[in-house]
């Protein structure tokens, strides 16, 4: 019996499954229930003048002007929807999202700019959202669309310091191998909107955030630097992290001035909780990675899959990542538990820790990690990928493996391991077969790795 086929529980005719294709399957399916758009509409609705969001309701009757502002890899196709689902009562809006990102807005200005580190273009978006925030007032309502990729997208600079200051910074601090609460610890204080200063920035007017989260556990205050939410890291926090990453004495001297400043009081702490500043501040996240696995886990079962979602916390070393959803696939088929084809997910982000001079990202590398620990082992599938549709600095989302893989390759000359161990995977998979291209999806909500396991 091919290891993909089973009996369907409820009519006991056999079926063939193909496990890789179910794999990419669930994971198209995750995305498009993450679509931005669709998100939106589900949570606001506007009837009879009233604006309901997540229960909250607004009557616009008392509403003076309506601003869109935001950033994000998602953030376009949310102004896209909010601009159909308020009409004639949106007044305008700025948004910046990543290149190729864009959505095709009337009313809100779509400004592609740079990710993962900041440019020129981003620097001059964030000054047009500043202004707007800056001109709202009492009487008006300012929703705002945050997602990943919004931390490099709000871009600015501290009083005397230079774009060219933060992207050196912000690439040390990503290639440091702090995590991202730390990372957006330094980037709040060394900026004017970060850290719940646009809120402060907006205020009296009311500020609504809806947010897509790409961070494990959605910590309002870490998603997109937390631009609308109270702060609880400080300057001291800041200044500790660069210590701890042994970056301090690289870091230019114009940012360690602004944050030694913050430590002495002389430059004011970012918004903490209870800051009137932030009274009329609404946070709500209406997307996130654990919808995209139920709606994978939904797809899988429309298949006559039985569905586990083992995590949506998956974090940590990506070889260690790969190493647990291999051995969780192989001990449910070795302990039997699998009666019919069943669909394992995960989701979350790794980490990787690049020392070889290849290509790839942390969903190629999971899923080559995988191929070599699957190596001759049939049954078993394994698909790892981005859900805003890039892997690393490549054009494809991840790949999909299982026993064969490793054998393929070597057959046509590749050799599996050494791709592994020079962070090669993406030249792999263009070789050997495999890559997962979905484009840029213009959502975001971490990764998603999917296992399909038949009986053995």
């Amino acid at each position: 019996m091919n290891p993909y086929d089973a009996e369907r529980a409820d009519t006991g005719v056999p079926v063939t499954v193909n496990g890789k294709a179910l794999a990419r399957g669930c994971f198209e399916a995750g995305i498009a229930g993450v679509r931005p758009d669709r998100l939106i509409r589900d949570s606001v609705r506007l009837e009879e003048g009233a604006l309901d969001i997540g229960g909250q309701v607004f009557d616009l009757c008392r509403i003076r002007r309506v601003f869109v502002v935001g950033a994000g890899k998602a953030s376009g196709l949310m102004a896209l929807a909010l601009e159909e689902v308020l009409g004639d009562r949106l007044t305008g809006g700025a948004v910046a999202v990543k290149y190729g990102h864009a959505a095709p807005c009337r009313k809100v200005e779509i400004m592609e700019a740079a990710h993962p580190y900041p440019d020129q273009a981003g620097v001059d978006a964030t000054r047009k959202i500043m202004r707007l925030c800056g001109e709202a007032g009492e009487g008006d309502l300012v929703l705002c669309v945050w997602s990943g990729g919004g931390s490099a997208l709000l871009a600015d600079a501290p009083e005397g310091g230079t774009l060219d200051d933060v992207m050196r910074l912000s690439k040390a601090l990503v290639n440091s191998g702090a995590a991202i609460g730390e990372i957006n610890a330094v980037r709040k204080h060394l900026s004017r909107v970060k850290g719940g200063q646009l809120a402060r920035l907006a205020y009296p007017a009311q500020v609504v955030s809806l947010i897509l989260s790409d961070v494990v556990g959605d910590p309002l205050d870490v998603i997109a630097s937390g631009p609308t939410v109270p702060d609880p890291s400080t300057f001291g926090d800041a200044l500790g992290v660069l210590r701890k990453y042994r970056l301090e004495a690289g870091t230019p001297p114009q940012l360690l001035e602004v944050l030694n400043g913050g430590v002495a009081g002389r430059i004011p702490e970012t918004p903490k909780a209870g800051d009137p500043a932030l009274a009329r501040t609404m946070n709500r996240i209406i997307g996130s990675n654990r919808i995209a696995l139920e709606a994978a886990a939904r797809y899988a079962q429309s298949r006559g899959l039985a569905v586990r979602i083992v995590t949506d916390r998956l974090e940590g070393d990506t070889g260690a990542a790969a190493a647990e959803i291999v051995r969780t696939a192989c001990e449910a088929q070795v302990r039997g538990d699998v009666q019919k084809p069943v669909c394992l997910l995960f989701g979350g982000e790794t980490t990787l820790q690049v020392t070889g001079g290849g290509l790839g990202g942390r969903n190629q590398h999971l899923a080559l990690k995988a191929a070599l620990l699957l190596r001759g082992r049939e049954g078993i599938a394994v698909l790892a990928g981005g859900t805003d549709g890039t892997d690393g600095p490549t054009d494809m989302a991840g790949a999909v493996v299982d026993g064969n893989t490793c054998a393929e390759a070597e057959r046509i000359g590749i050799d599996p391991g050494e791709s592994l161990r020079a962070f090669d995977s993406y030249p792999f998979f263009q070789k050997a077969g495999g890559h997962v291209r979905t484009g840029p999806t213009r959502t975001n909500v971490m990764d998603m790795a999917v296992v399909i396991v038949a009986p053995a």
